[in-house]
Parts: C-alpha cells; sequence; structure tokens
C-alpha cells in the first residue's frame, strides 16, 4: 500500500468546507492542498488556514495532474456539471449531501462517474455514528425481533445564519426546504437500519425563515417490511437537537442528541443508558474515501443510493404539494 497521502483540492469555501477540511486533517492519508472558490478572499483565508495553495479557477485545479480528487461543496444545483468536469479530469469526487436537487441528476452524476472508474463519495456521515452502528448489527444479528416502528427528528436554528437571498432560502436553490437540506440524514440512517421505504406522506410549512421555502417538515413514510417511520425536519427551532428512536418486537433504541442512546429489550421496565465514546465521523469518511481511490475500493454510500434515497425526499415533497400517497418507483421513474 501506498504511503503518500491522496491530495484532495476543496471547491466551494461555505462554512462546510471547513469542516471537511478538519475532518480531512484529522484523518490519515489524505490532505488538503489546494482550494478554489469564486471569491479571492474567501480562498485565500481558506488556503492560509490549511496551509495549502489556491488556485484562480476551477479549470486551474482541474488542470493541477497532482491533484487525486475535488471535495465539492457547492451549491446542490451545480453539483452535476461541477462533478461531470472532475470526472473528465480524471479526479475522484467526494459530494457533499444531498446528490443534487433532482433524482435524475443525482442518477446522472452515479453513472458519470462509473462511466469515468471516478470514485465517488457522498457526505452521509451520521450513519457513522456509534450508536448507530452498534443497533445496524445488534438488528442484523436479530436481537431486535422484528423491526415494526421508528422515529426521527432532525432540528436546527438556522435564522439569520445565511444572507436574505441565500440559496438555501429559496425553492429554486433548494427545492424541498428544510427537509431537503438535512432530511437525506436520517432518511439514510433509517433505510441502513430498516430497509428500504417504499411510500412516503409529507407536510412543510414556512414559519420564521424569510424565502420562499419550507423550513418544517414532516414525512411518514412506510418501509418494504412493513414498518412505519416518522421524520420530522426544522431550520426554525430554538436551538439544535437529532433524536432517533428505533422501536422493535424484541428491543428497541432510544437516541436523542442531549441524553445519548437508552437501549430497552421485551419484558424490561426501564431502558439501559448505553455509553458510546464519540467519534470522529467526517474523518472516518475522509478517510474510508482516501483508502477507496488508493485500493480502488468503493466507498459506504454510492451515488445510487444517495440518488434513491433523495427519492425520498422528492416523493415527501411532492406528496405535500399535491396531498397523496406517493411511492419512491414513482420518483425514480420520473426522474423529479
Amino acid at each position: 500500500m501506498s504511503s503518500v497521502p491522496i491530495r484532495v483540492a476543496s471547491l466551494g469555501l461555505g462554512w462546510w468546507s471547513d469542516v471537511l477540511a478538519d475532518g480531512i486533517v484529522a484523518a490519515n492519508g489524505i490532505e488538503v492542498v489546494s482550494c478554489f472558490t469564486r471569491s479571492e478572499e474567501k480562498r485565500k483565508t481558506f488556503a492560509e488556514k490549511y496551509n495549502c495553495a489556491y488556485a484562480n479557477s476551477y479549470e486551474e485545479l482541474l488542470k493541477d495532474d497532482s491533484i487525486d480528487a475535488i471535495v465539492n461543496t457547492t451549491p446542490n444545483s451545480i453539483h452535476l456539471e461541477t462533478t461531470r468536469q472532475a470526472a473528465e479530469a480524471g479526479k475522484h469526487v467526494f459530494l457533499d449531501k444531498p446528490i443534487a436537487n433532482s433524482v435524475g441528476e443525482g442518477m446522472e452524476i452515479a453513472k458519470i462517474c462509473r462511466d469515468a472508474n471516478i470514485k465517488l463519495s457522498i457526505g452521509f456521515q451520521r450513519r457513522r455514528e456509534k450508536q448507530f452502528r452498534w443497533v445496524h448489527e445488534e438488528i442484523k444479528a436479530g436481537r431486535f425481533g422484528k423491526i415494526v416502528q421508528a422515529e426521527a427528528n432532525i432540528s436546527r436554528d438556522r435564522l439569520g445564519q445565511f444572507e436574505a437571498d441565500h440559496w438555501r432560502y429559496t425553492a429554486e436553490g433548494m427545492p424541498g426546504g428544510v427537509m431537503l437540506q438535512i432530511g437525506p440524514h436520517y432518511v439514510d440512517v433509517m433505510e441502513m437500519l430498516m430497509g428500504p421505504i417504499i411510500e412516503v406522506s409529507g407536510m412543510l410549512s414556512q414559519l420564521v425563515l424569510p424565502g420562499n421555502n419550507p423550513d418544517v417538515a414532516g414525512l411518514v413514510m412506510k418501509h418494504e417490511n412493513g414498518a412505519i417511520s416518522t421524520l420530522n425536519a426544522g431550520y426554525a427551532s430554538a436551538g439544535e437537537n437529532y433524536v432517533m428512536n428505533i422501536y422493535g418486537k424484541e428491543a428497541s433504541a432510544l437516541y436523542s442528541l442531549h441524553t445519548g442512546m437508552y437501549h430497552v429489550k421485551r419484558g424490561e421496565k426501564k431502558p439501559i443508558k448505553m455509553n458510546f465514546e464519540p467519534n470522529d465521523t467526517i474523518a472516518e469518511q475522509m478517510e474510508e474515501f482516501g483508502e477507496c481511490i488508493r485500493n480502488d475500493a468503493e466507498p459506504e454510500v454510492s451515488g445510487e443510493w444517495a440518488s434513491r434515497s433523495l427519492a425520498v425526499i422528492r416523493a415527501g415533497v411532492k406528496s405535500a404539494r399535491e396531498k397523496r400517497y406517493v411511492s419512491i418507483a414513482e420518483i425514480m421513474k420520473t426522474g423529479e
């Protein structure tokens, strides 16, 4: 195995690019060597913070043969074009979720990368949290019995966090609003734990944030095995919270950001607190990305999986708009 680090360049230097770069710094076998965004001030600031070079254009990054991969945190609407350019230049791509604004674009991104033999990794780091890994193993071992139900909430305060005309506040830039932007995290975890979602009912509302986009959303989802799950997402809450409760016939897991995880078995009257050491999920994902490039392996989350996960969100948005249940098969067929 080569000891030479995988060399990546960061594209699109918003606040999340720094989070990913911090993860790269903490990871083994991968390093940030350059960056680009349209703002010269931002790219100079990023380059100074991470002791890397900066390019004066995306084309300049792509022509640099010393760069192995692009870490892409550009707006969803240009994921397809920027990924296509990277693949044509022979650069591997780490793409923040959602993979795109539409399922059709997501599947096209996946195909472009596969056809070009380019590694594509999608930013679904929450599935790597230790409590969810543990639940996954317990379910696979049969100790949860039949999975029957789940509930999740992912909420943050985004009031005043972005400029009033930011793309996240617009239906064009982020169709589906908060559910499209942060909902995919827990759709991914739920499908990992409970199996594929086949049908969705959704409701959306705009209560606090500016723009024309929902800042509160809820989905009711039916899984292939018959289990029912719910997911609520909000950009309008007073603070940050994450909840994920998984109910099985023989055992259940009850998790929240502020209280941790509890586990209860059938017949027990009191849940037991489970203690998990926090892990750096971003660093783990970045390290995996580097290893996949180095060893010609496949990332845990593929472009096809990310596109299907996006279809769940798009089904929920369509359900809210048309006031009916929407199947995942319908969205995968239309590519909307």
